[in-house]
Order: C-alpha cells, then sequence, then structure tokens
C-alpha cells in the first residue's frame, strides 16, 4: 500500500473512506456468515440470545437490533428461520439457542474472527481506538447517537 503524508490523508474526504470501509468490512463478515447461510440479523439474533439465554423475546430483541437494521429486515422471518433450523427454541415466550444453534454460532465466530485478524493486521489497539473515537464524534457532531451500542 503506497504511503501519504499527514497532509494529504487529512485532505481526504471522510465520507468516502468510511464508506469504503464499510463496504469492505460489511461485505466480508457477510460472506463468512453466508458460508452458514446466516445473515447478519441471524448473527445479531444468536450473539444476543446467547449471551442472555432467556432474557430475550421477540419484541424486546427486534427492538433492541432494530437500530443496526440497514436492509428493512423482516426479524419475525429471522426468528422463523432460526426456529425451523432447530437452532433456537422459543419456551414461554423467552429465546434460548439449542445445541445445533450454539455449534453454528461458534463456527460462525471462528469465521468472523479469521476475518477481524485480517482486517486488524498492521493496526495497533491505541490506532483502531482513535479511528472508533474519531467516527463516533463526527457522528455526534452531525447529531447522531455518538454513544457505543
Amino acid at each position: 500500500m503506497k504511503e501519504y503524508t499527514r497532509e494529504e490523508l487529512a485532505a481526504q474526504p471522510i465520507g468516502h473512506w468510511s464508506g469504503e470501509a464499510y463496504r469492505a468490512v460489511v461485505g466480508r463478515l457477510r460472506a463468512e456468515l453466508a458460508v452458514e447461510e446466516l445473515t447478519q440479523p441471524h448473527w445479531w439474533t444468536l450473539n444476543h440470545v446467547a449471551g442472555a439465554p432467556g432474557a430475550w423475546d421477540r419484541a424486546r430483541l427486534t427492538e433492541r437490533l432494530r437500530p443496526f437494521d440497514d436492509l428493512g429486515i423482516d426479524f419475525e422471518a429471522v426468528y422463523d428461520d432460526l426456529f425451523a433450523r432447530e437452532w433456537m427454541r422459543e419456551e414461554a415466550g423467552r429465546l434460548t439457542l439449542t445445541a445445533d444453534g450454539e455449534a453454528g454460532r461458534i463456527r460462525a465466530a471462528e469465521r468472523n474472527g479469521r476475518a477481524h485478524e485480517q482486517m486488524h493486521a498492521g493496526i495497533g489497539a491505541e490506532e483502531y481506538a482513535a479511528t472508533v473515537d474519531v467516527l463516533r464524534r463526527m457522528v455526534a457532531n452531525l447529531g447522531g447517537d455518538g454513544d457505543l451500542p
């Protein structure tokens, strides 16, 4: 990759580079999830349910996940798909993963982990944190929610 001066980099349009980063990162993660026939909403669902088994019902989980949705996802269809695969079950209105669901989540996590390793190659923790902080402050400066999800 070519090196540039700080002045050349500072003159670059952030919208272009943040968009390029979004498309590259999300594209790679979506490709990894597709190996398991999962979408990002499937992934979000699996991780939230795994992180708090029995704590989520459909409505509350949909409310939690909606801010991450940029595709107009039908979350009910995502839940129904996970039920049909027997990866998730609903007992007394509460969601839990099955053993197959947890195994699939772990396989997807391993794939995503390899993608994250590639994305972060040559980028230190301080540099990464500074980038995230700058982007969240830009979001807040423009009236968006700059708090961490």
